[in-house]
């Protein structure tokens, strides 16, 4: 057993540390200032730093992508368990150049939480679209981003494109 696999099973951890050292995060250096228990408000700092930085000089997309794709499958995997859940489609809108930290903002809508719920009642799968963004320090928009989360039944045939679960992080 790692040992990031062993302090996150000993509870010593918190939610907010293992999900900086998510392995995809890890290298991008974010901080969690939110992170409620439920995955219905999440906000990350990206800071600006040399390893993602572009040759303008402001923040790189795929450092952007990079955060702003596993985050509502993440928190699809911890309103409805059960389910294999993964990206599907992610659309980002790059507003205006990140030339300094940027906090990425996800809010969790409880309209499209009762869309999920009844989808999944009615149909056993969902695919949703959330929209969020990451806003530099004075609250401007840098990147508007738009993400489809399918959420499938366990053992479904279309569940082996890489299902995102929220056990590896907490492994």
């Amino acid at each position: 057993m790692n040992i990031i696999k062993l302090l996150s099973n000993s509870g010593l951890i918190s939610a907010e540390r293992r999900l900086e050292w998510f392995p995809p995060f890890r290298n991008l250096g974010i901080r969690v200032l939110r992170l409620s228990a439920d995955w219905r408000q999440v906000r990350i700092l990206l800071p600006l730093q040399r390893q993602n930085r572009n040759p303008g000089g402001s923040m790189f997309g795929g450092a952007i992508a990079c955060l702003a794709d596993p985050i509502p499958a993440l928190a699809c995997n911890r309103l409805f368990p059960g389910h294999a859940v993964w990206t599907r489609q992610l659309q980002i809108d790059f507003v205006q150049p990140g030339t300094d930290d940027l906090v990425l903002d996800f809010d969790f809508n409880t309209e499209i939480e009762s869309q999920i719920d009844k989808d999944l009642t009615d149909k056993g799968r969902s695919t949703p679209s959330f929209e969020y963004g990451l806003y530099l320090p004075a609250g401007e928009l840098s990147a508007r981003v738009k993400n489809w989360v399918a959420i499938r039944p366990l053992g479904d045939a279309s569940d082996k494109r890489g299902a995102m679960s929220i056990s590896k992080i907490d492994e």
